[in-house]
């Protein structure tokens, strides 16, 4: 590994504090691991997990994956050093997986479609960390997991552990630019858009001229912006960000090239998404379908959208 990519992997072991509610040990600066180490996956669908395993490999690390039947990708056994293959709720096959390969730290990258849990067969050990649980969502479970993980002596790492190219940056990423109008709609998806996550509904809004036509919820981004886009007809506006209780090890909102695939097929017109806290998925991709398109893809954060004009 080059100076260059040494540096750039150094850059991605610190992480500062947060208050994100995790345990007090959290705090500063994390044991991190180091380029020759090993690091596991837990996948789930889309390409973020293959992302992930390229630069992990490419920064010196050994990834060794552990992969849902019927969720992720197959391709995946390609781009790691290791994989096992598990069903979703098959909890102690997981901790066995990755501790049978001497992992000590993981990420969690990929998502499961709520409506996947309905086919849940769990384990003994999932039974029982489900008994713990005193609410039935995303985060209150994912965070469960992740501490029924670390009594196993396995740390869950940020989801953007070492993907910082990957991550949106603000401003317009595209050739075309929001109209005035679609600022306004912008703006008041964002609004939506925080307060269905507070609920822990979902991550995307689809607006039109002021009016709310879909809201994500078990479908997902995709299904969301297909269903909001058929009734607005031409010129939707998308908005996606992260619930503002977000945990960054889990869930960020993620864009790519099916995203605008999706927008085209109902003539949505333009795309906002979190600056800083959602990735960007093949990028050179997505960018060029889009400006191909004729697609606006912005970056943005709570200081564009409470600003005038």
């Amino acid at each position: 590994m080059g100076r260059s990519e040494a540096s750039v992997a150094r850059s991605a072991w610190t992480r500062k504090t947060r208050s994100s509610g995790v345990p007090e040990h959290r705090a500063g600066v994390l044991p991190l691991p180091a380029p020759g180490e090993r690091i596991g996956l837990i996948a789930g669908n889309g390409r973020f997990p293959i992302i992930f395993s390229d630069n992990a490999r490419r920064l010196g690390f050994t990834v060794t994956a552990v992969a849902h039947v019927d969720i992720t990708l197959p391709e995946l056994e390609h781009h790691v050093d290791r994989i096992h293959w598990v069903k979703i709720g098959q909890f102690n096959k997981v901790i066995k997986a990755l501790k049978g390969d001497g992992v000590r730290q993981a990420v969690m990258l990929g998502g499961v479609k709520k409506v996947s849990l309905f086919d849940v067969r769990p384990d003994m050990r999932a039974i029982m960390m489900a008994r713990r649980v005193k609410e039935w969502k995303d985060d209150v479970m994912l965070r469960e997991f992740a501490a029924e993980m670390e009594r196993e002596g396995i740390l869950i790492l940020e989801s953007t552990f070492g993907l910082g190219e990957v991550l949106v940056e603000r401003g317009v990423l595209t050739r075309r630019t929001p109209s005035d109008s679609e600022w306004e709609d912008i703006r008041e998806g964002w609004q939506v858009a925080r307060d269905i996550g507070r609920m822990d509904i979902g991550q995307c809004v689809v607006i039109k001229d002021g009016v709310v036509v879909a809201v994500e919820a078990v479908e997902g981004t995709d299904e969301a912006i297909l269903r909001g886009g058929t009734l607005a007809g031409n010129g939707a506006v998308v908005v996606k960000r992260s619930k503002p209780q977000q945990d960054l090890r889990f869930d960020l909102p993620a864009i790519g090239p099916g995203t605008i695939k999706t927008m085209q097929s109902v003539k949505a017109l333009t795309l906002a998404i979190e600056a800083g806290r959602s990735v960007i998925l093949d990028r050179q991709d997505m960018i060029a379908a889009a400006n191909d398109s004729g697609i606006t893809v912005v970056g943005i954060t709570d200081e564009d959208v409470t600003r005038e004009g």
